[in-house]
């Protein structure tokens, strides 16, 4: 007995090694995925955030004279690109750039550091001892631009050892800085960036030190009062695209069976439903947009069924594929290029390039300048979020041709294996010859025997025929 089993037993053994085998090939061709996830996510959100600088950053001066674009020319020539520095004439000019976000900081600098104190003596000073003062808080700026290109906290750095190398003219300095002399004031806009108003205000900290007056910080759009930074924006980024690209998952997975036409219309109605959740929890739950909410939704929807509308298309083309494809497209290349945390200039040049034009970038500005810079610029980030919406339509189409010859091919394909099997039946069966023991000849067209007529004959082999086609592919 022992003999007989042992062959079994191997068998047996063998054949779960190979069931083994089989299942571990699939797990591990599945787990390509995730871990493909990992390197994408870990290129993209350290290569967007973990070295951030300025990178042109664009910044005024306000005033008139000789002292202003000095002081402009100095810090542009120290930061080697880093600071983009300009004049602007008066304060008002200045709040009118902040406001179109053309700018990020403006330092004011005090009447008297621009002009004297007494009419044409004050104008003659300007060459003698207000220009000494002009100088030292040119260095003084000039030395913290210098380490910028190093971040916020390396900005305040390099201001402090702006300070310590322009002490030898400190007592100028703080002479043109007299007791009557008005603070030096920045003026910023946190609504826009709040990492590049932090930026802003470490570089020219120093600058306002070497003044003998402490800095005077402006917000001239400030945030709502529950999203003090102002990122509060960029989770509602967040909160949406995961709404709407895991509702892609299940639209072309579980609703795989349906009419692409049905599952474009579950993409715009789960749009319509993810816009009115993102704008629930700006308004009424979280508090991070006051006013404007029905703004906001229109471009949640439009963000959103342009996210769906793109996904549900390339189910057809990419199929298991689809979650690392939607995830590139929308997490990967797109929080880190939205502009909610850094600004594109505060990146590199690739996630700034795509700011320009990319969908959460779209949702991110086009919030921003609908809740807080009346409406400035609008038009152009809903026309960003439109063209996207476009993409997922077109998209849709090109799956709906995709899928449209497929179901050609396939019907093509069945049609001529049945015709083959058919084919191979009749061959396999041959025509009936007249038997000797006198029993009927089964023919389609010749008279049956035993009183059997043509047509019951015809009919009875009709019916082996078919039996034998159904056994042949399987029926």
């Amino acid at each position: 007995m022992s003999t007989v089993r042992r062959p079994d037993h191997r068998n047996e053994h063998r054949a779960a090694r190979g069931g083994h085998a089989t299942g571990l090939r699939h797990v591990l061709t599945h787990l390509i995925t995730p871990l493909l996830m990992c390197i994408g996510m870990g290129l993209a959100y350290l290569g967007a955030f973990a070295h951030p600088a300025p990178h042109h950053l664009p910044v005024a001066v306000v005033g008139q004279g000789r002292s202003a674009q000095l002081l402009a020319q100095s810090i542009n020539d120290k930061a080697g690109g880093d600071l983009d520095v300009r004049t602007v004439g008066d304060r008002s000019a200045a709040v009118e750039r902040l406001k179109h976000q053309d700018i990020f900081g403006a330092y004011v600098i005090s009447a008297h550091g621009a002009h004297g104190a007494h009419g044409a003596k004050g104008a003659k000073s300007e060459a003698g001892t207000g220009g000494t003062a002009d100088a030292t808080v040119a260095k003084g700026a000039s030395h913290g631009a210098d380490r910028a290109s190093h971040g916020a906290d390396r900005a305040g750095e390099a201001g402090a050892a702006g300070a310590l190398s322009a002490s030898a003219g400190t007592s100028s300095a703080g002479g043109a800085a007299g007791p009557g002399k008005p603070a030096p004031e920045l003026l910023v806009a946190t609504a826009a960036s709040d990492t590049s108003a932090t930026v802003v205000q470490k570089v020219f900290t120093p600058v306002a030190a070497q003044q003998g007056a402490p800095l005077k910080v402006t917000d001239v759009a400030p945030t709502a009062e529950d999203d003090p930074t102002g990122q509060g924006i960029f989770f509602l980024l967040v909160a949406i695209s995961i709404g709407s690209y895991a509702s892609v998952a299940v639209i072309g997975g579980a609703g795989a069976v349906l009419p692409l036409r049905l599952r474009a219309a579950l993409a715009l109605g789960t749009s319509f439903v993810v816009g009115l959740i993102g704008t629930a929890f700006a308004g009424p739950v979280f508090h991070l947009v006051d006013h404007g909410l029905g703004g906001l939704w229109g471009m949640a929807w439009l963000y959103s069924a342009g996210i769906l509308l793109i996904g549900t298309g390339l189910h057809t083309f990419l199929r298991r594929w689809t979650t690392l494809g939607v995830m590139t497209l929308f997490v990967m290349l797109n929080f880190t290029s939205s502009g909610g945390i850094f600004r594109p200039e505060m990146q590199n040049g690739f996630f700034a390039a795509l700011h320009s034009f990319w969908n959460g970038a779209g949702f991110v500005e086009g919030t921003r300048s609908h809740v807080y810079f009346d409406g400035y610029g609008l038009s152009g980030h809903v026309w960003t979020l439109v063209w996207w919406l476009v993409v997922g339509l077109v998209t849709v189409g090109a799956a709906a041709l995709a899928e449209k010859r497929r179901r050609t091919a396939e019907a093509e394909a069945a049609a001529h294996a049945a015709a083959v099997a058919a084919a191979a039946v009749a061959a396999t069966v041959p025509d009936p010859a007249p038997e000797r023991s006198g029993r009927p000849v089964r023919t389609a067209g010749g008279a049956a025997g035993a009183g059997q007529g043509p047509a019951e004959a015809a009919a009875e082999l009709a019916g082996e025929r078919e039996q034998e086609m159904e056994e042949a592919v399987g029926v």
